[in-house]
C-alpha cells in the first residue's frame, strides 16, 4: 500500500503564509513528478505547483506564481509547499499528489492525499 499524507493546513490572514507537508510512505519503489492542486467549493480542482523528480523544474499556474514555492526531498519522500503573501482567493482544499510506481511493479500510478484545508481571511 502507498499513500500520501499531507500535514500544515489552518487559518491565516490575509498576507500570511503557511507551509504544507506530505510525506509519501508504503510500498514506493520509485516516484517521479509530486505537485499540489486545490479544490475550492464549487469549483474544479486546479494545479498550484509541480516539481520534477529531479527537482530542477517547476510548474506553477499565473495565480500563484512568486508567491508559492514547492520543494522536495528524495531521500525522505517528502514535498513541501511554501506560501506566502496569502490572499482569501487561496483559501480551499489542497491536495498532495504523485506519480508512484509501487515496489515490485512497472507501472507509475497516480497518488492522492486526502486534503488539508487552507483558509485565509480577509
Amino acid at each position: 500500500q502507498v499513500q500520501l499524507v499531507e500535514s500544515g493546513g489552518g487559518l491565516v490572514q490575509a498576507g500570511g503564509s503557511l507551509r504544507l507537508s506530505c510525506a509519501a510512505s508504503g510500498r514506493i519503489g520509485s516516484i517521479n513528478d509530486m505537485g499540489w492542486y486545490r479544490q475550492a467549493p464549487g469549483k474544479q480542482r486546479e494545479l498550484v505547483a509541480k516539481i520534477t523528480r529531479s527537482g530542477d523544474s517547476t510548474n506553477y499556474p499565473d495565480s500563484v506564481k512568486g508567491r508559492f514555492t514547492i520543494s522536495r526531498d528524495n531521500a525522505k519522500n517528502t514535498v513541501a509547499l511554501q506560501m506566502n503573501s496569502l490572499k482569501p482567493e487561496d483559501t480551499a482544499v489542497y491536495f498532495c499528489n504523485a506519480d508512484i510506481r509501487p515496489l515490485f511493479t512497472s507501472l507509475f500510478q497516480d497518488y492522492w492525499g486526502q486534503g488539508t484545508q487552507v483558509t485565509v481571511s480577509s
